[in-house]
């Protein structure tokens, strides 16, 4: 009996030596709570360059992002959902014509605005999505309100707005969504086209212009509530001069879109078909999950490595379970803010 004990010890000691000398990956050395609730945001990634922008629109563009943000942030302190943050926050800059998003997004080629969005409930992995929609003032409220009030994930165009239209979501002229910016921007595009393709090939090559000359707008947020809820939700008009109902990423969950109270939340900005073909919101999550990533390893394999390789561009932002923050983006600039628990704000443009 005590040669028994004596080996059953030895076998445990054995055990607990192996186990100490196992190195702490760097998911494990990762604090565990970093932030009892946070909010992070974007506006948009791309060619943004000091040179570009003017002392007053760069303030500008802060402000509206220091705005918004703090709308969503003062939910979270005041004990609301992530969800009604993210709503919000999302909210005030669609209403802003600084922004691809509602009132700000750009036009398609046959001089409309078509509008997508995404919301994603990190708790419930439940999600609603809209495509196309040229009539709905708020295209992230009609989103969250296909998640709650249907049993569908998307809906687009016609469909969507007769179903926001049932559901009381506000309804406006399509030119409430006219802005001389963007419009201007479009026929730029349209101009350049016609000058630097031959007769034959305008028709086919106008989409493949509008591509290589896009600046991403797109709005986005994640945000954390102090229940330890992730929600996130992105919005936009969209690609300048895209055609044939082209949709992007922002619409479709797992792309521009995703949420896991388990993992993080992710809003991405950039060019759409590259983050479809990747799914970058969902990998970033998956990497967490099975591979025991810190968020912002996750992030910068998704967006420095795999999305680069393949040659897309443009950006994300994440939010883990214990408040962890990343911001990774490979183009020149991204509009971002993030606001914490202790109600510290930091606003930024450039690649710093």
């Amino acid at each position: 009996m005590k040669k028994n004990l004596f080996i059953v010890s030895a076998l445990l000691l054995l055990i607990g030596c192996k186990n100490e000398s196992k190195p702490l990956s760097t998911a494990q050395k990762t604090i565990e709570v970093q932030n009892e609730f946070a909010i992070i945001i974007h506006g948009g990634a791309g060619t943004i360059l000091k040179k570009n922008l003017s002392d007053e629109k760069e303030a500008a563009y802060k402000a509206k992002l220091a705005e918004a943000i703090k709308v969503g942030h003062t939910i979270l302190k005041n004990g609301g959902t992530s969800q009604e943050a993210v709503i919000k926050t999302i909210q005030v800059m669609e209403e802003s014509p600084l922004f691809n998003a509602g009132k700000g997004a750009v036009f398609t080629h046959e001089e409309t605005n078509e509008l997508d969005a995404s919301f994603m409930d990190g708790k419930t992995l439940n999600a609603g999505a809209v495509a196309g929609v040229t009539n709905v003032k708020s295209p992230i409220e009609l989103a969250v309100k296909i998640m709650t009030d249907s049993d569908h994930v998307m809906l687009s165009g016609k469909g969507a707005s007769i179903f926001a239209k049932e559901k009381g979501l506000e309804i406006v002229d399509p030119s409430y969504f006219y802005t001389e910016r963007r419009f201007k921007s479009l026929q730029r595009i349209k101009d350049r086209a016609k000058t630097e393709l031959d007769h034959d090939d305008k028709k086919a090559a106008f989409y493949d212009a509008d591509i290589k000359n896009a600046k991403f707008g797109t709005v986005g947020c994640v945000a954390l509530d102090k229940n330890g809820n992730i929600a996130a939700g992105t919005s936009t008009g969209g690609m300048t001069n895209k055609r044939w109902g082209r949709i992007g990423d922002a619409p479709i969950i797992g792309s521009g879109t995703y949420a896991n109270n388990a993992t993080c939340g992710v809003s991405s900005t950039g060019w759409g078909e590259y983050f479809i073909r990747s799914q970058v919101a969902y990998d970033i999550s998956a990497q967490m999950e099975y591979q025991n990533k810190s968020l912002k390893e996750a992030t910068k394999d998704v967006i420095q490595n795999k999305l680069t390789k393949l040659g897309g561009t443009g950006g994300v932002i994440a939010l883990d379970k214990n408040g962890n923050m990343s911001f990774e983006f490979n183009t020149a600039g991204m509009y971002r803010a993030s606001m914490n628990d202790k109600d510290e704000l930091i606003v930024k443009i450039y690649k710093e």
